[in-house]
């Protein structure tokens, strides 16, 4: 089993129904020892509860840009300073081209832009869509801006299509 003791993740979850894996995926890097924060998309929020992201955590989970509690103290900046490696899991087909394009409209897009840590994408989404050219070309720039992509798996997905892009 590979350590992880030590080691600050930022785990960026946006909207896809691969989502729901983010629970064990926290509970699995914990256990190999990695400190897990968490940042949602609105849309991520949909398929699992901040809530418990932040039972399984241990920590509170950030999902908005305009919280002005949090903000006060420029929250975005020390979570991106934070962390050792961003990993964005799941990576879907909207936040791999926000990301591409740089733009920062959510916390998860704007803490992308804000870190110099390491950034791993996890690629998940309908296997039409990860094939589509656009979002074809959105990871190849990723790659090359030195971005890690992890994945997808190929298999049977949420949609009944069966293909890659499952997380």
């Amino acid at each position: 089993m590979q350590t992880l003791s030590g080691k600050k993740i930022l785990l960026g979850i946006s909207g896809g129904i691969a989502a729901y894996k983010c629970a064990d995926l926290t509970r699995r890097l914990i256990e190999r020892g990695a400190e897990v924060q968490v940042v949602m998309t609105k849309a991520a929020t949909e398929f699992i509860t901040p809530l418990t992201m932040q039972a399984v955590s241990g920590n509170p989970v950030s999902h908005s840009l305009l919280d002005p509690a949090a903000e006060a103290s420029m929250s975005h900046i020390e979570l991106a300073k934070w962390a050792d490696l961003v990993l964005l899991a799941p990576a879907t087909a909207d936040l791999i081209a926000r990301v591409s394009a740089g733009m920062g409209n959510d916390l998860l897009s704007t803490l992308v832009l804000a870190t110099d840590s390491p950034i791993a994408v996890s690629p998940a989404m309908n296997q039409q869509m990860y094939l589509n050219v656009a979002t074809q070309e959105n990871i190849e720039t990723l790659a090359r801006r030195g971005m890690h992509i992890w994945g997808p798996g190929a298999g049977e997905q949420a949609c009944g299509d069966v293909g890659p892009g499952e997380c």
